[in-house]
């Protein structure tokens, strides 16, 4: 979503002829086949508006609310990061169909409860939700990386670690800082997500 806004109208078309011409879907990565149950879940406010964010305690309530909501229904959450604006997971499901389900109920309940709060009934809180299968155990680090990276690349904190709404700190915390620079240095993140209309990652 960030790179289309970027892109001139002949990129556009032309990345529109490529995905067209892979039967991709136009605007969001392709469901690629694979024997996983392990996925990259991106979902984002509307117009990347820090809905989430209206206060530190809506963005502690939202993440408490959506690890608890998955794990009991037999999910396993192994890295996220909740942002004023969006938000990642790393998530391990035996049904992605219910999962999606679960989330997007999540996001309906939300987005009546936070329009109630703000007084803004009506608004469109959240825009879609993305999964991404991971096919390899270099794109689950690199995701693993990312989403940890995120705060950082967003501003946020200057350390990933320092940001309190992900699981980075219990990655730290489980794995030791001597295993985790491995991992970080392994599996880059400097060209995540580039190549996504690939079937390789």
């Amino acid at each position: 979503m960030y790179r289309w806004k970027k892109l001139t109208c002949e990129e556009r078309k032309q990345v529109l002829s490529t995905r067209k011409a892979k039967r991709f879907p136009w605007h969001s990565p392709p469901h690629l086949s694979g024997n996983t149950n392990l996925y990259f879940i991106t979902a984002a406010c509307y117009e990347h508006k820090p809905v989430i964010g209206h206060s530190i305690q809506r963005i502690s309530n939202f993440e408490n609310e959506i690890l608890n909501l998955l794990s009991s229904n037999k999910n396993n959450v192994l890295s996220w990061c909740i942002l004023p604006n969006h938000y990642h997971l790393l998530l391990y499901t035996e049904n992605l169909k219910q999962s999606n389900s679960i989330l997007g109920r999540l996001h309906g309940k939300t987005s009546f409860q936070w329009n109630k709060e703000d007084d803004q009934r009506g608004r469109k809180c959240w825009y879609r939700i993305s999964d991404r299968a991971i096919r390899s155990k270099r794109h689950k680090y690199a995701t693993l990386n990312y989403i940890h990276n995120n705060p950082v690349h967003h501003k946020y904190v200057k350390k990933w670690q320092d940001w309190p709404f992900s699981s980075a700190k219990i990655f730290l915390d489980n794995v030791g800082k001597e295993k985790v620079m491995k991992i970080w240095n392994e599996y880059p993140i400097l060209q995540y997500g580039k190549g996504w209309d690939d079937s390789e990652m």
